[in-house]
């Protein structure tokens, strides 16, 4: 068992770069994105380098975006952290399922890879470590992958404008959703996670609906995460 885990939670140069790679065609669409967060920040009156600094250090889309709805001469600070907070909850989570690996790392490589840890790269790497195959590899490498184009599409929007003002009339908001799912169709199938998707699914919908806004997030994670915590996975 040892021995296993030591496979498992490997992470090393040719790992990352596998990881960049597999995470490199996804990231391309996230480039759309970027594009449109860096026109949105420059109208709304931030400067290119407070623009970059944003995507490079905070690097969450949706966060990003919902800051910029706050953005004004007086910014509410108390409920611009509450609302970013709340988008990102899910990274708690994300922390909780990746911990058995990442707590053989030392302190400062296990959160220097969790920096860069999203949607797209956390569900591979899961669905590597469901396979009995490294995974760290897959979010670090993949995470500099979206990371990179991240900032890089920032850069596009903020510098040459209307270049994707809106990447939704494109289809591209649904690209990194079916990913996703795509993900949970390929990864573990067993009652147990049929279960956990459904609740996970069916009470996301219902804060969707009766909830504040981006409330349906963190009760989907919550919900489902309960639900994998107390119904245990057999030996």
């Amino acid at each position: 068992m040892a021995s296993a885990d030591r496979q498992l939670h490997q992470l090393d140069r040719q790992l990352i770069w596998d990881g960049f790679k597999q995470l490199a065609p996804i990231s391309i669409f996230v480039v759309a994105f970027g594009a449109a967060f860096g026109l949105a920040a420059t109208q709304a009156g931030l400067s290119d380098p407070m623009i970059m600094a944003m995507s490079t250090l905070v690097f969450a889309g949706a966060s990003q975006f919902a800051a910029l709805d706050l953005w004004g001469p007086q910014v509410p600070l108390f409920t611009l952290l509450i609302t970013v907070f709340a988008i990102n909850a899910r990274h708690l989570l994300m922390g909780a399922t990746l911990y058995p690996w990442l707590s053989q790392l030392p302190p400062a490589k296990r959160y220097g890879v969790m920096l860069i840890a999203s949607d797209a790269n956390w569900a591979m790497s899961m669905q590597a470590f469901t396979r009995g195959q490294p995974g760290l590899g897959l979010l670090f490498g993949g995470g500099l992958a979206l990371w990179s184009f991240w900032i890089f599409g920032t850069w596009l929007g903020a510098s040459f404008g209307n270049l994707v003002s809106d990447p939704k009339s494109f289809g591209l908001d649904m690209v990194m959703g079916c990913f996703l799912l795509a993900m949970v169709v390929g990864g573990e199938k067993n009652l147990r996670m049929l279960v956990i998707w459904s609740v996970a699914a069916g009470c996301s919908l219902l804060a969707y609906w009766y909830l504040p806004e981006n409330s349906h997030v963190v009760v989907g994670a919550l919900a489902g995460g309960l639900v994998g915590t107390f119904w245990v996975r057999q030996a």
